[in-house]
């Protein structure tokens, strides 16, 4: 098809098998961009039989029901672009049971927030090599609150997209009722799962329970075991509906409980560490542990292959595989082979540990071996994290076969946050697994294994710095590109790490032009580090008033962590003030505090600690003056190393964000309402 990606129109369809050879499953990609950086949506898929409803609600698939039990369907969640982000979805189309005749993908907004408010609103069809197949841009979303973007639906034998792009006015609720889900969406709920806060009288007030019990934890944090399928806890109770309303997250508190006699006892460790010795050991080791892991878990190796077209089916791993090549044969790090009825899906897997990088050579061998024999994918799992338009490592792929062979990059650190998410937010279904998935954390997190994640900001990172101490550093220069680059890698992990942590979508905002070339922006941002000096990075967080902000400036040795939030649309400014220094009666008393006004002279700023007895400090002298919100900053000094000791600058980055999220953004409110984006505050480029 070379790369071909049909243009769809509203209404329009198209037979898959006429795009492409490759179709047993399918990656669907939701996108959409808002001024901001702040709009976000959700998207669901809903199962139809051909009464055109669906068989039951288990049919329906959100943010709070994301995986079908057979693979059919699986809610990938949000990819980083060079835009913004994309909201993808796994489909298994030959696990899709034969009673579906439709299957409806659509996203909804929360609130009263409307889709007319995003940009470039639109959906994507990849095939299982991860090419794009066909997109359809929804144009006139308008005011809905709920858009069904496409659907995928069975002529005969073979599958077809249509492209709907309808609206509904009643959100997800709306939309899901339409084709026979019962929800559970009334406000009394969502105000209770929402912890919200209607008013200020409310700050003395115990928050309200939430309606979603907290699951039991076991052991080391880890989840007690779901109720199996057909059992009632309660007969007389009838069964829990759909609920739209966002599930509020509890981390669970490990509890530590031990008969050793003193602090140098060890626990025994399914995965130990003590025998590593060299790289080798390491990556062999590091393969070892986690294919074995993904061959028993199926919850948690559906999430690391889904994405990359694997089916849902029987997973058999293996190590140190000997294949024929030239003269030599060749040894990949693993191999994953998936059967579903009766046919297999096959991945290579490439592994280095310990910061090394990957070799052009190795990698286009395995390259070409996977084409020879048909195989699926070739994966790369390293503690390097890829960048869109910037490959890992450079391949030639011989267009004149007929078979593809796609390569994808997996990075510890996304490994690790699966586990995360899986055995501290969402459970798994049997107690051994979530034990397995314990052992895989404690063996990948500890300092022997080499499996860290992003670890060092490159040789170019020392120059680059000595350069803006002393003026020295030009634009253009190609090692300030490298710096930036690797910043971004950064960002990216931190993401993954305080996602993980929080059970929440943690994306970086990218405020570039939809369209823009990813170097290109790079080059940019390589060019302004080269003028004043600073990283700068923006993080969206999922239940957070706005945008966590990121500086690191490499003159001053200082990085800054600030979120703004608005002014409340009600009220008096001394109310807001007090209310807000009261909100953060735990916060540090280092905290910055600027109150932010519509004016050019700015307003009133102090730190927390003097601002507790007076919070009318930051009311403006002036009273004809606007407040428009609350400015709430850290600083620390950042690590001098490149990324390897201890007082890294890496670690002084994690460490920065963790510490700005926990001690202050967990204390704000979060509005349940979202204004429109103003398009005098809009930022691009």
């Amino acid at each position: 098809m070379g790369g071909f990606v049909q243009e769809m129109i509203k209404g329009s369809n198209v037979a898959l098998a006429d795009l492409s050879d490759n179709v047993g499953s399918v990656i669907v990609g939701l996108s959409w961009a808002s001024p901001t950086g702040e709009g976000d949506a959700d998207v669901s898929v809903l199962l139809l039989g051909a009464n055109g409803k669906v068989r039951s609600d288990s049919d329906f698939y959100f943010y709070n029901h994301p995986v079908a039990a057979d693979g059919s369907v699986q809610l990938l969640g949000k990819t980083p672009t060079a835009d913004g982000s994309e909201d993808r979805i796994s489909f298994d189309l030959t696990a899709v049971p034969s009673e579906i005749d439709r299957i409806v993908v659509a996203a909804s907004r929360y609130g009263e927030a409307r889709f007319g408010e995003l940009e470039d609103v639109r959906i994507t069809l990849a095939d299982a090599a991860g090419e794009n197949l066909c997109r359809f841009a929804v144009d006139d979303a308008g005011s809905v609150t709920a858009v069904i973007f496409g659907e995928l639906y069975r002529r005969g034998e073979e599958w077809k997209f249509r492209a709907v792009g309808q609206g509904y006015e009643t959100g997800l609720a709306g939309l899901a009722t339409d084709f026979g889900v019962d929800i559970e969406d009334d406000a009394a709920a969502e105000a209770a799962l929402d912890g919200a806060e209607d008013d200020e009288q409310a700050d003395s007030a115990s928050p309200a329970p939430t309606e979603e019990p907290v699951r039991q934890v076991t052991g080391e944090g880890i989840p007690a075991p779901r109720q199996p399928e057909g059992e009632v806890a309660e007969p007389k109770k009838p069964a829990a509906r759909p609920r739209t309303a966002k599930k509020k997250v509890t981390l669970p508190k490990a509890v530590k409980k031990t008969l050793a006699e003193n602090d140098s006892w060890r626990q025994a460790r399914l995965f130990p560490v003590s025998v590593l010795k060299n790289d080798r050991d390491r990556e062999m080791r590091a393969t070892s542990v986690l294919l074995s892991v993904m061959a028993q878990v199926p919850e948690f190796s559906r999430r690391l292959t889904a994405g990359f077209g694997a089916p849902a089916g029987r997973m058999e791993t293996f190590t140190e595989v000997s294949l024929p090549h030239g003269d030599s044969p060749r040894r990949p790090d693993g191999v994953i082979r998936v059967e579903r009825a009766g046919k297999l899906w096959t991945a290579l897997v490439e592994t280095k540990t310990n910061g090394n990088a990957l070799k052009a050579d190795q990698v286009q061998a395995y390259m070409d071996i996977a084409a020879r024999r048909g195989y699926e994918a070739v994966i790369t799992l390293t503690n390097d994290v890829a960048l869109e338009g910037s490959p890992l490592v450079d391949v030639k792929i011989d267009k004149r076969r007929k078979h593809k062979v796609a390569l994808w990059h997996l990075s510890w650190a996304e490994v690790v946050h699966q586990a995360h998410m899986l055995i501290r937010h969402e459970g798994v279904s049997d107690a051994a697994h979530a034990w397995l998935l314990q052992e895989l954390l404690h063996y990948l997190q500890h300092e022997n294994s080499g499996c860290h994640g992003f670890q060092n900001m490159g040789p170019a990172w020392v120059p680059v710095r000595n350069g803006i101490d002393d003026e020295t550093l030009c634009q253009g220069d190609a090692r300030a590109l490298e710096v930036v680059e690797n910043w971004e890698r950064l960002i990216r992990q931190v993401c993954l790490r305080l996602g993980g942590e929080l059970g929440q979508k943690v994306l970086p905002v990218q405020r570039a032009k939809r369209g823009a070339d990813p170097k290109e922006r790079r080059n940019r941002l390589a060019d302004q580090l080269c003028l004043d000096g600073r990283l700068q990075a923006e993080l969206r967080i999922d239940g957070t008033p706005g945008v966590l902000a990121i500086s690191a400036d490499l003159r001053t040795g200082k990085l800054r962590t600030s979120i703004e939030t608005a002014a409340p649309e009600q009220g008096y400014p001394l109310s807001w003030a007090k209310r807000l220094v009261r909100r953060l009666a735990e916060a540090p008393a280092d905290l910055h505090v600027e109150t932010l006004v519509d004016s050019e002279t700015g307003g009133p700023r102090g730190t927390l600690e003097r601002l507790r007895p007076e919070p009318a400090d930051l009311l403006p002298k002036d009273n004809g003056t606007k407040i428009t919100g609350f400015r709430l900053s850290l600083l620390k000094s950042m690590g001098s190393g490149r990324g390897n000791a201890e007082t890294g600058f890496i670690r002084s980055v994690d460490d920065a964000v963790h510490r700005f999220y926990t001690t202050v953004v967990v204390h704000l409110d979060v509005p349940t309402t979202r204004r429109a984006p103003s398009k005098e505050h809009a930022t691009t480029g």
